[in-house]
């Protein structure tokens, strides 16, 4: 059976899938064209202002939509967030005071989120993370390495803990991405413990996977970054932190200053790209899906590990391929490189990459750098081996790519 037949027989076969990813889709985007609708967003919140960036109408617009989607009672969504690391580490540093106990209840969190709290770093680095400015860290191990201990969160989680770290996608590892209902079952426990224990999710890959997001099941406040889901593909930076008044406003002074917080912030006329790129995420985020879910089926069908399986319910948009030597690794990612819009002629090569511990492999010919709700791949070049691909502007795209790398790989 050659390439395009061995898609062709996947996809007539993941026909009940696809209905329940695109359902999915059709409620998000009701979700957010009503956000639109109620907040009468116009050409008006399109204008930018310059300097301080005081009295920002589309500003103020964007923050309230992006509030009514996530059911938050506040947000704030700024392209001054570097990525969704900073992102995330504004909410952090902002919430989290000397003397202060976080907790990290999915095992370690990825390598780039050690060195903001200080577990991995050089001296410089630790001497500014969170344990460096006298933040305590704790962290409960996974099952296994792969499942969530709930028993040792019951026992963790005390009323000296100031706040959980719920990482919601996997990151560079082989667990389970953690379900809208796995996090609610997280917070409902954390809450029986210590009712101020903040609830804080990293969002990142999750956004309109599902048609409840966290703060909807007991979460206090999430983050993410606008070049992935939320940003459709064509936002050029930045951020969003939603939840809780407090703990927003606690976050928007850790990214500008105390006393400017969410009022101060020059735009520099992307306001409707913003906008747009939010009203595209739940189409793009669905493309996205059906591709990691047609990837997992096919893999499946020639031998290879991946998780999740096609059949099982998404809650990222992140698939994981365990090729169990360097070179399929290497071959997948330049594959994927190769088909890519953007630098296809480039041959990705494994790195160090800054916040990484081993030489990282990654292929990305995006329009947007470093976006990851496009079609990209990588992986840490350490046993098992394992490439992550992301994203997919078009279902299309992901099935083409997928179509040469059987190609590629049957000729070995």
């Amino acid at each position: 059976m050659n390439s395009k037949e061995i898609i062709k027989k996947a996809q007539d076969s993941l026909k009940e899938q696809f209905e329940i990813i695109e359902e999915i889709r059709d409620y998000n985007q009701e979700k957010v064209l009503e956000a639109f609708f109620d907040n009468k967003v116009a050409p008006e919140h399109f204008y930018t202002v310059s300097g301080y960036g005081h009295d920002d109408l589309g500003r103020e617009i964007l923050d309230k939509v992006y509030a009514q989607v996530f059911k938050a009672q506040k947000a704030i969504v700024r392209i001054h967030f570097a990525s969704g690391t900073h992102t995330l580490a504004c909410a952090l540093f902002g919430n989290l005071k000397s003397g202060d106990k976080l907790l990290s209840i999915a095992g370690t969190p990825y390598d780039t989120m050690q060195e903001v709290i200080g577990t991995m770093g050089d001296e410089e680095t630790k001497r500014s993370s969170l344990i460096g400015n006298g933040v305590i860290y704790d962290e409960i191990p996974l099952i296994n390495d792969s499942e969530i201990d709930f028993e040792g969160i019951e026992n963790k989680v005390d009323c000296s803990t100031t706040m959980v770290l719920i990482q919601r996608s996997k990151g560079y590892s082989t667990r389970k991405s953690l379900t809208i209902e796995t996090i609610e079952k997280i917070c409902k426990i954390v809450k029986s413990k210590n009712p101020n224990c903040i609830c804080f999710v990293d969002n990142c890959y999750g956004e309109f996977v599902d048609k409840r997001e966290p703060l909807e099941v007991g979460a206090d406040l999430i983050g993410g970054s606008l070049i992935k889901n939320p940003g459709g593909g064509i936002v050029e930076a930045g951020g969003y932190i939603a939840g809780k008044a407090l703990y927003v406003d606690r976050s928007a002074n850790r990214l500008t200053a105390p006393g400017i917080g969410s009022e101060g912030g020059a735009m520099f006329n992307q306001h409707r790209l913003i906008f747009q790129g939010l009203f595209m995420a739940p189409s793009v985020v669905c493309d996205a899906v059906k591709g990691a879910v047609l990837a997992s089926k096919i893999f499946d069908e020639i031998g290879y590990e991946s998780y999740p399986k096609y059949y099982e319910k998404r809650t990222d948009i992140i698939q994981n391929i365990t090729f169990g030597k360097p070179e399929l690794l290497e071959q997948f990612c330049r594959t994927i490189q190769s088909l890519s819009p953007i630098n296809a002629y480039v041959t990705p090569i494994p790195e160090h990459i800054p916040g990484y511990e081993d030489k990282v492999i990654m292929a990305g010919g995006t329009f947007i750098e470093g976006s990851t709700i496009e079609l990209s791949a990588d992986g840490p070049m350490r046993e098992p081996y394992v490439a992550y691909m992301q994203g997919g502007l078009t279902y299309s795209h992901v099935k083409i790519a997928l179509r040469k790398f059987l190609d590629k790989i049957n000729q070995l």
